[in-house]
């Protein structure tokens, strides 16, 4: 791939081509081996990473967009190939693709945040997506594990219908781009200062891989491996924060979640229903017991807002005020409660139609308290303090 020949007049439009999945310049990842004006026509060989690339036309369409727009170009002529098993090699070794698990790491820079829950029915997945959703128009990177190996649902709450793509032993994961007009809230700007105004969601999940009708029917090693290999295997690339949507309790994936990142942060979700708090305060207890931190409370599915302004406490009130408060007094130090997510039907609504409520209606009651979880999780801090940077004082 070190041998392209791109004319000069054509390397500053390709340039600016990035790759949908790796996020990349098409001539950074030696995607384009030739590319020449001929007359009014540039020609262009792009190489795919795999035959049968299922973004093969949006790289076409893109090449073409970004070359007509030279005004020397009056028309664009592009040969699609497929890279050989070497050039695939070589594309793992410049994207730094090892098959380790990068987040585990203590020099990585990615904030991992677990979201759990004592039990099911308490909306975790979706808080989950907005969550990640809200991150990614603040200008964030960002990606989403869907530990829920037996009741996966993200890629249904995002209308992912793209499978992954497999180069080598490196799957790339399926991207979402943050849509027009949702990139960012006004008093966001700030905060995503330093980064692109349009983020991303990088999704993996084990519903990409099987019959959606077709139950996962694994126990406890299979379950390990499935979540340490989305780790390993998937390329996810430099994030600024990793989601995992864990399954209710406290049982093996928690416990493996766990083990393979210990660094990572836990977010217990919660209804308000004082029967659903006991349950849930377990499943942030055992974060005592992995070493990990619980980093907040999530109360879901709150007063509902009526027509008339007033609330209406369908599942009663103060359950996350009371989670916080119980894990803070036992694990010694503070538990905030993050937010209150009213019970709001266009979370429902925009969830059906595979869209994050904080992208499709952003000012809504519930968008709004999802927004202010993903602040505060984003104002945790993505630093160098306390990390080794291998530099050596002279003298």
């Amino acid at each position: 791939m070190n041998g392209s020949t791109i004319d000069p007049r054509l390397r500053a439009a390709l340039d600016g081509v990035i790759d949908p999945e790796l996020r990349r310049p098409v001539t950074e990842l030696g995607m384009i081996p030739e590319a020449v004006l001929e007359g009014g026509t540039a020609r262009v060989t792009v190489l795919l990473t795999v035959s049968g690339c299922p973004m093969r036309t949006t790289i076409e369409a893109d090449l073409r967009a970004a070359l007509n727009e030279l005004p020397d170009v009056r028309d664009v002529a592009v040969d699609v190939g497929v890279m050989t098993p070497a050039q695939r090699q070589e594309l793992q070794e410049k994207l730094g693709h090892h098959r380790t698990n990068p987040f585990a790491d203590p020099h990585s820079l990615t904030r991992v945040h677990a979201i759990t829950s004592g039990k099911g029915g308490v909306g975790k997945s979706s808080v989950t997506v907005n969550i990640a959703a809200a991150l990614a128009a603040m200008g964030r990177t960002v990606g989403i594990v869907d530990a829920d190996i037996h009741g996966f649902s993200v890629p249904g709450l995002l209308g992912i219908a793209q499978p992954p793509t497999r180069v080598g032993d490196m799957i790339l994961p399926p991207v979402v781009e943050v849509p027009e007009g949702a990139d960012r809230r006004p008093e966001d700007s700030a905060a995503g200062a330093g980064h692109r105004s349009r983020g991303v969601l990088k999704v993996i999940s084990i519903g990409m891989f099987v019959d959606p009708a077709q139950p996962v029917a694994w126990r406890g090693p299979m379950l390990h491996r499935a979540v340490e290999q989305f780790l390993t295997d998937v390329h996810f690339g430099d994030l600024d924060h990793l989601l995992l949507d864990l399954p209710p309790g406290t049982g093996d994936i928690a416990i493996s979640v766990g083990q393979l990142l210990p660094r990572s942060g836990v977010v217990v979700v919660s209804t308000p229903q004082h029967a659903a708090v006991s349950v849930a305060q377990r499943s942030g207890t055992l974060a005592e017991q992995t070493e990990q931190k619980v980093t907040g409370v999530v109360e879901n599915m709150s007063a509902m807002v009526m027509p008339d302004g007033t609330r209406m406490e369908v599942f009663g009130a103060g359950g996350g005020e009371t989670i916080a408060s119980s894990l803070s007094e036992r694990l010694g130090y503070p538990v905030p409660l993050l937010g209150s997510v009213p019970l709001d039907v266009t979370v429902r609504e925009a969830s059906d139609r595979g869209v994050p409520a904080v992208w499709d209606r952003p000012n809504s009651p519930a968008a709004e308290q999802l927004w202010a979880v993903a602040r505060a999780l984003d104002q945790q801090g993505r630093g160098l303090a306390g990390k080794n940077l291998g530099i050596t004082p002279r003298g």
